[in-house]
């Protein structure tokens, strides 16, 4: 018998049961489209990972506040820790000091509650950031504490929707008014949570003592001499804080201490984890469905006792038999798989282009549509085989005699 043949008996067969079949693919459709949406959601977690890394060197150390047992309130993570960590270490070469908090900015009749990022003059330049137009500070911007602001590109778009010209131009910020001198070009990466583009950057003193105060949450990243010297560099900046702040031995350190390294692993390294997680929810629905396409075939493989029994009288071989089921139960997952590629492909399409891509974005995983396809035709096969065996295994009288 040709195997075109045999599949059009096969599609013919699974078109005869319309309902059957549908219900035998819910399964499959389910599983591949979770599969897919698994690994764009995986891809799009290491996309942020990446983003939020991006610009921070292999030799990067980044100190955050935290308060340890035992400790005062005055031995708190400063802005001036930086120049501290600078003048009392070896193996640090540089060292600024990020502030950072939402207020609201106002501008005429706009007015958005924005991240506002204080830094020092290096900063711009130790994050790879690019000027797009006006200045950035200068050293006497953080000395005198002037109140000037370098808008991202997306800040530009919130408080300037309709004008071109912003430079010179007087914001509010937490009620107090500051000048515009610069912008930077889009980034497309973020500092944690805060997304770099719709940030307002202002001097880190200006926003320690007159925006966010208190409220701030104060990092200092540092750079290692050599990738090398990363945990000497680490002893040397937790030594000369822990003097710095006046802790005693008996003191925990109040601040934390992370390479970029060690973030970007650790990041990835969850993305991942969630990513597998998922996918053995979508592979279990998978097998799951596998069993729902063994039960049909066996009620299918039943119903046709007698059609099997003449065929095996007229001379049908027992191989074309076999073929003939196994193909009925593999075309049947190759359309579910298919379905299935296409709402999971749907799926992304309608997070990216929906508010939701604020929380998550989706990236397409060719992996993801391989594997997915793929598993579902191995569940078509391997829990269509036994049914199909059984089927191409039927004595011929006894298949006529049946009812």
């Amino acid at each position: 018998m040709m195997l075109l043949e045999i599949i059009k008996m096969a599609l013919e067969s699974l078109y005869a049961n319309k309902t059957r079949t549908i219900l035998s693919m819910l399964g499959i459709i389910i599983g591949v489209s979770t599969v897919i949406a698994v690994f764009a959601i995986g891809q799009g977690a290491q996309k942020a990972v990446n983003d939020q890394f991006q610009g921070l060197s292999a030799n990067s150390i980044i100190i955050m506040s935290m308060r340890g047992r035992g400790t005062t309130a005055s031995s708190k993570l400063k802005t001036e820790d930086a120049q501290i960590i600078i003048d009392n270490t070896e193996h640090v070469s540089g060292a600024t000091a990020v502030i950072q908090g939402n207020k609201n900015i106002a501008y005429g009749s706009e007015s958005n509650s924005l991240a506002v990022v204080g830094i020092d003059e290096k900063y711009f330049k130790t994050s790879s950031m690019e000027l797009d137009q006006g200045r950035l500070f200068t050293e006497d911007d953080i000395k005198n504490e002037e109140k000037y602001v370098v808008l991202g590109s997306g800040a530009i778009e919130s408080l300037f929707p309709d004008e071109q010209i912003f430079l010179g131009e007087t914001i509010k910020v937490d009620g107090k008014k500051m000048e515009i001198i610069g912008s930077i070009k889009e980034t497309g990466r973020s500092m944690g949570p805060t997304k770099t583009d719709d940030s307002i950057f202002i001097p880190n003193s200006t926003a320690q003592k007159s925006i966010l105060g208190s409220d701030g949450q104060i990092m200092i990243y540092a750079l290692a001499d050599n990738v090398d010297n990363i945990e000497i560099a680490t002893q040397e900046l937790t030594s000369a804080l822990r003097e710095e702040h006046k802790l005693k031995s008996t003191q925990e350190d109040d601040f934390r201490i992370m390479d970029a390294g060690s973030m970007i692993s650790a990041a990835q390294d969850t993305a991942s984890l969630m990513s597998l997680l998922l996918t053995s929810i979508a592979a279990i629905t998978l097998l799951v469905s596998g069993i729902g396409i063994m039960n049909v075939m066996f009620v299918t493989v039943a119903e046709r006792t007698k059609e099997i029994g003449i065929a095996k009288a007229i001379g049908g071989k027992q191989g074309d038999i076999l073929t003939q089921f196994l193909l009925e139960s593999v075309v049947l997952s190759i359309i579910a798989g298919s379905i299935g590629i296409i709402i999971g492909n749907g799926i992304i399409i309608i997070v990216n282009s929906t508010n939701l891509s604020s929380l998550i974005t989706l990236a397409p995983s060719a992996k993801g549509i391989l594997i997915g396809f793929g598993f579902s035709v191995l569940v078509g096969v391997f829990f269509g085989f036994y049914p199909a065996l059984k089927a191409s295994c039927l004595d011929p009288v006894d298949a006529l005699r049946s009812e």
